[in-house]
């Protein structure tokens, strides 16, 4: 019983979720949608301004219908979608934009319904078509399903319909970053003093500290924050011994390795997902 409760729990989050759509075309507008293209296979729609007027809408502006995040921006050959955009929803659902002149988000942004992600065009490589945009609504599971504007469902195959995109959609948060709270002297611990760093690109550093007191040396990556855990390393080795390594998934910090090495070269490194850091043998002394 709990098990069926918490999954009608999570089917009506899921459906509180599902966003109202708007007409991809800025508030105010008028648009004829028709469904009868001969690349469709059913709940596709085509859109002019205005009943055949050619290339007329060319360069027009193409909004988001809905707030997401865009998965895909790219030029498409074997299917002939050309200049295509494709918005993941908090539901799961996701708009596709094709044909575009040209696309102003790039994948991975967020975009708020009635953001401007595009020019209307007919861009192509398959086809030879007049200028206009392809646009299909599809469910989570990646089914092109009817569409619906404004609460309504479109008048399948064709149908006028003015645009209430009028904005009041905000883009989805990102995650806030999480700064690492710790430093290279917490994680060695008291004694130790930094005697050398690399970065590891733009995600943290690795670090070298020594201790005169007992002459050990210590290595720790650090990241420099976010959340959720990343692949990371940290390594020593003293010259004429075997290889210290931690490594692991963490979220702040890989190590502390120590080692003494006194009047002994050591080479030292770590790892932040794809980015390392190997350092030669060196502070021999």
């Amino acid at each position: 019983m709990v098990a069926l409760a918490g999954s009608g729990m999570a089917n009506a989050e899921a459906r509180a979720a599902a966003p109202t759509f708007q007409l991809p075309f800025p508030c105010g507008e008028t648009w004829i949608g028709s469904s009868e293209s001969f690349a469709h296979t059913g709940n596709e729609i085509d859109f002019n301004g205005k009943a055949n007027d050619g290339n007329a809408d060319l360069g027009r502006t193409v909004v988001a219908a809905a707030a997401g995040t865009v998965v895909i921006s790219a030029y498409q050959t074997n299917n002939g979608f050309g200049n295509l955009v494709k918005i993941r929803h908090a539901d799961g659902s996701a708009t596709l934009y094709a044909h575009l002149n040209s696309r102003s988000v790039g994948q991975g942004a967020s975009v708020a319904q009635g953001q401007k992600i595009g020019t209307l065009g007919k861009s192509s490589a398959k086809y030879k078509i007049i200028a206009h945009l392809h646009y299909e609504q599809r469910s989570a599971s990646g089914a092109i399903v009817r569409a619906s504007f404004n609460g309504s469902t479109f008048n399948y195959p064709g149908q006028k319909v003015k645009s209430n995109n009028c904005g009041g959609g905000t883009a989805p948060k990102k995650a806030p970053s999480t700064s690492n709270p710790f430093t290279a002297a917490k994680v060695c611990g008291s004694g130790f003093k930094q005697i050398d760093s690399a970065p590891l690109g733009s995600q943290g550093r690795v670090v070298l500290m020594y201790s005169s007191a007992t002459g050990q040396n210590c290595v720790t990556t650090l990241r420099n924050g976010g959340t959720g855990k990343i692949g990371a390393s940290a390594y020593l080795e003293v010259k004429g011994k075997s290889r210290q390594t931690d490594s692991g998934s963490y979220q702040y910090y890989a190590g502390p390795v120590k080692a003494k090495a006194v009047r002994t070269c050591v080479k030292w490194g770590g790892s932040l997902g794809s980015a390392k850091y190997d350092s030669p043998f060196e502070h021999c002394g």
